[in-house]
């Protein structure tokens, strides 16, 4: 069973950058599927970007061109790179391996 942890969540202010981790543990991480969704204050759960076990990148249209997602399989740990920050990014990022399994979720908070 996929157990995740993220990390690398904080305030930052608008224009910054913050590089969420979200390390996996328990299962064979390359052939997973992962991904970020996010939950801003009042709304419901949105999916941010994904990444699959080929490397294929998927992001949602309002954090295209300022958010990248990677992997490293060697440490079993995927990323998101968040630049040009906006008030409107913030939420409480969470990270998914296959749509099944969840972390706990990293706080972003980004001031104007």
């Amino acid at each position: 069973q996929v157990q995740l942890a993220e990390s690398g969540g904080g305030l930052v202010q608008a224009g910054g950058s913050l590089r969420l981790s979200c390390a996996a543990s328990g299962s064979i991480f390359s052939k997973n599927l992962m991904g970020w969704y996010r939950q801003g204050p009042g709304k419901q759960r949105e999916l941010v970007a994904f990444i699959t076990s080929r490397g294929s990148t998927n992001y949602a249209d309002s954090v295209k061109g300022r958010f990248a997602i990677s992997r490293d399989n060697a440490k079993n740990t995927v990323y998101l790179q968040m630049n040009s920050l906006k008030p409107e990014d913030t939420a409480v990022y969470y990270c998914t391996a296959d749509w099944t399994t969840w972390g706990q979720g990293t706080q972003v908070t980004v001031s104007s």
